[in-house]
């Protein structure tokens, strides 16, 4: 027996903040009975229905894929672009775990876990991701500075755990800056640099947590080991 919502959780259908979301709003049946106690506790051979839809227990798939440029990062496009769903070939229901811009190559998790993508997008778990970006110009000693202490973004502080020149290049007026945050918001890298006077020309996610892009070409993926997918779990 576990708790309603984890079993929702990780049957793919959504993630677990979600899933008590839904169980709340009487969205989430169990044989026949609305259910809204998040304190309820069923089974897998409990019929189980989310927003009308039977729940389909699935095995749990991961994915580690090296997102190429021009990209969506979600599972289907209105406009018929190519998504990162379809650079994986399963049946699986699986989704990525958070996004990347459509301009951003990197690093991307895809799943069917929901209790896995409720821990690397948590903001409490503080999880780390590692990015490279291409810059105009270059950053001053004090705009180095300013950096490392911290940038308010929209009211927000955002401070970064590492920050490093990685390359300088006067000639052309650019330079590559490697910057480890644990925000999750959108286009923060992007905003970061912009309040600086530099913006960004290309951005790469190079890392999540331990896990990096070794061994991979822009549009492969691999499968996450056993022991990647429980140190994962290890953060919760």
């Amino acid at each position: 027996m576990e708790r309603l919502q984890k079993i929702i959780a990780k049957s793919g259908y959504t993630s677990r903040r979600k899933a008590e979301e839904l169980i709340l709003d009487g969205k989430v049946k169990v044989n026949g009975n609305i259910i809204k106690e998040l304190g309820f506790k069923a089974s897998s051979q409990d019929d189980i229905q989310v927003e009308n839809n039977h729940l389909k227990q699935e095995e749990n798939e991961y994915y580690l894929l090296y997102k190429p440029i021009h990209t969506i990062s979600s599972v289907k496009d209105d406009q018929n672009r190519q998504t990162v769903v379809d650079l994986i070939p399963t049946k699986t229901r699986i989704y990525p775990v958070g996004r990347l811009d459509y301009d951003t190559t990197g690093i991307l998790i895809l799943t069917n876990d929901g209790e896995l993508t409720n821990i690397l997008t948590h903001p409490k778990k503080q999880i780390e991701k590692t990015y490279l970006a291409k810059i105009e110009g270059t950053l001053t000693g004090e705009e180095f500075q300013k950096l490392k202490n911290g940038i308010v973004i929209e009211k927000r502080k955002v401070i970064p755990t590492r920050v490093k020149l990685r390359l300088k290049n006067k000639n052309k007026n650019f330079s590559k800056i490697e910057i480890t945050i644990v925000e999750g918001r959108n286009h923060i890298i992007k905003k970061i640099f912009e309040s600086l006077n530099h913006p960004v020309i290309e951005l790469k996610r190079e890392s999540i947590a331990f896990l990096n892009l070794d061994g991979l070409k822009k549009g492969e993926y691999r499968k996450l080991t056993l022991k990647e997918v429980k140190k994962i779990y290890s953060y919760k």
